[in-house]
C-alpha cells in the first residue's frame, strides 16, 4: 500500500512545519506524487510553505481540520515523528474530526489506530485507517543470504538520526534511474513506505527478527535490479538506536553511504554524546559492516552532507571541508544532486 495517487490529501503537522518533529509530513511534500492539497499547522497557518521550508510545492497552511475542509481533502496523512512515536494528546479531536468529515487517516505512528473502536465507529463505507508501522508476516532469523545477490546494495547509515538518510536514498535511486540502471529504493520507515508502497517498517519489528526482515525485503527484489537504495535508520552512535545494525547485517550492503549534517558535534538532545571525527565514523561502520572479518569488506565511498541550514555558499565550503577531511566525495546530494555519490558507488 502506499498513498493514493487519486485522492486528495491533507497532511496534519501541528508545530511541525517549522519545529523538529515534522520529518514524515516535509519529506512526503519533497517528495510524493499525490495531490497534497493543503497542511493542517496552527503555528504557520497562513504562512508561505515554500519561504518556511524551501519546498517548491506552495500548499495552504490552516489552523484545523475543520478549516482545511474547504480543500475538500480525502485522506490524513499524520505528517510528525515525535520522539517516541505516539498520538499527541491534542491530536485526538482532529484525527476524529476528519474521520467524521469523511476522509481516510494514515497513520505512521507507532500507536495503532486502526483498532480503536472510538474512531473504528465513525468509518463510513469506503473509508479506512492505514496504520503503516506493522511487523512483516512470516518472519525468520536472517542468514546473510544477500550477500549471494550480483545487485549492489547501497545503505545509507548515519552519525545521527533524523538527519536526511531516506532523503540521500532517495536522491541516488532516482539519479540511478536517470542513468538508465534498474534501480529500486527499499523503504525502511513510515515516510518511505507511504512513498513507496513496499518495504518494511523495521522499528516495528521484533529485535530477533529485524534483520531477516531487511533480509527478506532484500531478497525478494535483488535479483531484478541492478542497484538497490536500502533507506538507512537510526545511527550506530546514538544511545537510543536499535535499527541500524539489522540493516547492515539483512541487507550485506555492498557500499555505504555516510550521512552527516554540518556543523553538527553532538548528537541532537544528548549534549553529552559527541560525534567523533568523521574519519573515525567512517572507520566504525566499516568494521562493523564487515563484521571484522566475518562478511565481506565494505567500503564508506561518500559522504552525503545536509547543509539546508547553510546558503551556498558556506554549503560548498562545508562540502569541501568533508571531503578533504574524509578523503571520500561528498555533496549534498538533495540540494546539488546525487552523481558524485554514484559515481563513487560505482568505481568501488
Amino acid at each position: 500500500m502506499r498513498l493514493p495517487l487519486n485522492q486528495r490529501i491533507a497532511v496534519l503537522l501541528h508545530e511541525g512545519v517549522s519545529g523538529s518533529q515534522g520529518k514524515t509530513g516535509l519529506s512526503l511534500l519533497r517528495y510524493s506524487d499525490a495531490p497534497i492539497v493543503v497542511v493542517i499547522d496552527r503555528e504557520s497557518a497562513g504562512k508561505s510553505l515554500p519561504e518556511l521550508t524551501g519546498l517548491k510545492r506552495d500548499v495552504p497552511i490552516v489552523a484545523s481540520v475543520a478549516a482545511a475542509l474547504e480543500y475538500k481533502p480525502e485522506v490524513l496523512v499524520i505528517g510528525i515523528a515525535p520522539k517516541g512515536g505516539a498520538v499527541p494528546d491534542d491530536y485526538w479531536p482532529e484525527l476524529k474530526g476528519a474521520l467524521e468529515a469523511g476522509m481516510s487517516l494514515v497513520n505512521g505512528l507507532h500507536t495503532p489506530l486502526a483498532n480503536i473502536p472510538d474512531l473504528n465507529v465513525l468509518l463510513k463505507p469506503g473509508q479506512l485507517i492505514w496504520d503503516v508501522r506493522k511487523e512483516p508476516p512470516n518472519l525468520e532469523v536472517a542468514s546473510g543470504m544477500a550477500r549471494t545477490l550480483p545487485c549492489r546494495r547501497v545503505l545509507t547509515v548515519g552519525t545521527d538520526m533524523a538527519i536526511g538518510k531516506m532523503s540521500a536514498s532517495l536522491e541516488m535511486h532516482w539519479a540511478s534511474k536517470l542513468r538508465s540502471w534498474r534501480s529500486k529504493f527499499i523503504a525502511t520507515g513510515q515516510t518511505g513506505l507511504m512513498l513507496e508502497g513496499d518495504g518494511v517498517a523495521l522499528d516495528a519489528v521484533r529485535v530477533d527478527f529485524a534483520a531477516g526482515a531487511v533480509e527478506q525485503a532484500v531478497m525478494r527484489f535483488g535479483k531484478n535490479y541492478d542497484i538497490l537504495h536500502i533507506e538507512g535508520q537510526g545511527s550506530l552512535l546514538h544511545p537510543g538506536s536499535t535499527a541500524t545494525l539489522p540493516l547492515i547485517r539483512g541487507s550485506q550492503p555492498t557500499q555505504l553511504v555516510l550521512v552527516h549534517k554540518a556543523g553538527q558535534v553532538h548528537i541532537r538532545n544528548y549534549p553529552h554524546v559527541l560525534i567523533p571525527p568523521l574519519p573515525e565514523v567512517i572507520r566504525l561502520y566499516e568494521t562493523v559492516a564487515s563484521g571484522v572479518g566475518a562478511f565481506a569488506p565494505v567500503s564508506v565511498v561518500g559522504v552525503a552532507l545536509n547543509t539546508k541550514d547553510l546558503n551556498e555558499e558556506k554549503a560548498r565550503e562545508a562540502i569541501a571541508q568533508t571531503t578533504a577531511e574524509t578523503g571520500r566525495p561528498c555533496t549534498d546530494p538533495v540540494r546539488f544532486g546525487a552523481g558524485v555519490l554514484l559515481d563513487a558507488v560505482m568505481r568501488s
